[in-house]
Formats: C-alpha cells, sequence, structure tokens
C-alpha cells in the first residue's frame, strides 16, 4: 500500500496546468498516470519472479548433473589446495571459497598473507599448525556447527599431505560436519607427473626420519616394495638421505624434483649413486623443498641368487670387501646393504 501511494502521489504531482483545465480531466489524468506506474510495476514484479525461477531451475540442473554451487547451502569446512610456488597455479573456485567463507584456517597466516593479497581476498585468517592444532579443533567444528563455513590451508599444496589438518578434518567427520575438497596442486603428484618413473602403483612416504639409523631403517622396510616411492626431504638433509638410498636400494633409477613451479625449478634423474654425487660434489644447490621418486623393486632384484654368491665369493678372493661389495653393486644391481650383509656372511664362513 505504501508504494503505491508513493506512486500516485508522484502521477498527481507530475501533472501540468494544461491538464487541468476541468476537475474530471486533472482526476482523469491522474488516474491514467496512477494505472500506467501500477502496470509497470506489475510487469517489473513478473520479471523478477522469471528471474528467480530461472535461476532456481539452473542451480537445480547443476544438482542434477553433478555440478554444484561453489558454497553449499549448509556450512562445511573446505580443504583448499593452494599453490605449491606459481601463485598463478590457484584455481577460480578456490579463490571463491577463500573469499566467501567466514574465516580461513591456515598454517602461517603471515605466509599465507601475500597469496591473499594476490587474489584480493579480506577473509579472516587463523592460525593452525601442528602445535595448536589440536587445541583449535573444537572451536573450529563448533563455528561450523553454528554455519560458518570454514577454509582450511597449508603453506603451499593440498592439506593434510604432510600438512596440518588430519585432527580437524577427523573430528568434523566424527561430527557429521560435511568435508569438500577443493582440489589443485600437490607436489608430490607434480613431480610423479614429470619424472618418467612408473606412475601406475606408487606409494607416498613423505618425509624421512632425520637420524640416519632411523633413516636406514625405515628405507630397509621398503626394500622389496615393487611400487614406485615418494619421499619429501628438506635441503639440509637431501645429500645424506640420498646417498643412504644409494646404500640401502643399491643403483636404482630415480628422480628429484626442486623448486616446482617456480623460476629456478630443477628436476632431475639418474641412479642413486649420480644423484647423490651430486650434492656430494656441490653440483646441485640445495635449496628449496624437494621430491625424491625412486623406482620399486623389480621381480629381478627379490632375491639374491647363486650367481650373486659366486660372484661375491670371486670378488672377495682378489678384493678388500667394501670394493668387493661396490664391484658386485655396479654388476648385479643389486642393493648394496644387502651385498654387503651377504659378503660378510661368506667371509666368516671361509
Amino acid at each position: 500500500m505504501r508504494g503505491s501511494a508513493v506512486t500516485a502521489y508522484n502521477s498527481i504531482n507530475s501533472i501540468s496546468v494544461a491538464d487541468c483545465e476541468t476537475p474530471q480531466k486533472c482526476i482523469k489524468t491522474a488516474l491514467a498516470g496512477f494505472l500506467s506506474n501500477t502496470i509497470l510495476l506489475q510487469r517489473v514484479s513478473t520479471i523478477t519472479e522469471s528471474i528467480k525461477t530461472a535461476a532456481e531451475t539452473a542451480i537445480e540442473a547443476e544438482i542434477d548433473s553433478g555440478v554444484e554451487p561453489v558454497l553449499s547451502k549448509a556450512a562445511a569446512l573446505y580443504v583448499v589446495a593452494t599453490p605449491i610456488g606459481n601463485l598463478g597455479d590457484i584455481s577460480p573456485r578456490a579463490i571463491e571459497v577463500l573469499c566467501d567463507v567466514a574465516v580461513i584456517a591456515a598454517e602461517d597466516t603471515r605466509h599465507s598473507q601475500r597469496l591473499m593479497q594476490h587474489i584480493g581476498c579480506n577473509t579472516p585468517m587463523m592460525s593452525l599448525h601442528d602445535h595448536n592444532e589440536r587445541s583449535r579443533v573444537e572451536q573450529l567444528v563448533a563455528r561450523i556447527q553454528r554455519g560458518d563455513s570454514v577454509a582450511l590451508i597449508s603453506d603451499a599444496g593440498t592439506p593434510l599431505i604432510s600438512d596440518p589438518g588430519f585432527q580437524l578434518v577427523r573430528a568434523c567427520r566424527a561430527a557429521s560436519v560435511r568435508v569438500v575438497p577443493v582440489p589443485g596442486a600437490c607436489a608430490a603428484i607434480a613431480a610423479l607427473s614429470a619424472a618418467g618413473l612408473p606412475s601406475d602403483r606408487f606409494t607416498f612416504e613423505g618425509f624421512l626420519p632425520s637420524t640416519g639409523a632411523a633413516r636406514r631403517k625405515t628405507l630397509q622396510a621398503l626394500i622389496d616394495d615393487p611400487r614406485t616411492l615418494l619421499f619429501y626431504e628438506s635441503p639440509h638433509r637431501i645429500g645424506t638421505s640420498l646417498q643412504d638410498m644409494a646404500d640401502v636400494f643399491g643403483p636404482r633409477e630415480a628422480c628429484f624434483g626442486r623448486e616446482l613451479t617456480k623460476r629456478h625449478e630443477s628436476i632431475r634423474s639418474g641412479t642413486l649413486d649420480e644423484l647423490a654425487a651430486l650434492f656430494a660434489n656441490d653440483k646441485e644447490p640445495n635449496k628449496g623443498e624437494f621430491v625424491v621418486m625412486v623406482s620399486g623393486q623389480s621381480k629381478q632384484q627379490n632375491d639374491l641368487d647363486v650367481s650373486a654368491d659366486a660372484l661375491l665369493k670371486a670378488l672377495l678372493a682378489e678384493l678388500p670387501p667394501s670394493k668387493a661389495v661396490k664391484v658386485a653393486v655396479k654388476l648385479t644391481g643389486l642393493p648394496r646393504a644387502e651385498l654387503y650383509e651377504r659378503a660378510q656372511e661368506l667371509n666368516d664362513r671361509s
């Protein structure tokens, strides 16, 4: 009623003196203007309803086809992958999610601020890292249950892949809170795609232990695995880790990726001995995070056979054990640690 009264008032105010030669003509002109505006309002209302119906139909069609709106109506935890180096690798969907959620749980808010500035995102951030994740979980789950959507990001790549987030995702699943993946960059998968190693079956082992004994023990447990092995490694341990791999696995084919998607990206292939030598001889800078990929155990390498024993016996008769094992590794392709252990057994028998 208020809108109609305003329309009528405006219609009357728009009447000129020439329209009011008689009271009847003045009233007739005013009513014509009012009716004209009423018809216009009715048309606008009809168009608005049509647009609303079309939008609802489009959304229903998207859902029927498996395509959902960027943010669902119900609050959720969005696990958002971010670039591993090149900021241009972030997806339009990831940008929209980050800008639309109520808060972003970031591994390091200061580190992620550069990405937020790049995409023009002003969403509030809070830290969630290895040291505070347990204390943040209850707060974030409760917030989602109250209706606020939350985005989870790591410093680079896909959260939870050697990064924080597992406890939060697990708690959300346990509380029947919806968890929505927003896929994107992952250093391990990016490196494997460019390595030229078998990719039909692989296993991701994350970071190896920092101490030598624990690292070699972990590698020993993987000797017989036929799948391609993927590891993350830090710059200050890359050289020693590659040498340990060479000692345990022997001269297997391998590849590492360094500074992926960045200006100084490097992807190098060779045997484990060759790759370890790059760092021992300072031919490759030990800067940036590394992805190391090692070919799995081949069927021919599963067991030491009689010929290997015969070779070791012949070599041990002429050479010191360390040199005999070194030659045997090159000739058989078998793991150095395994050949060295067998050489000691042969020496003890003789």
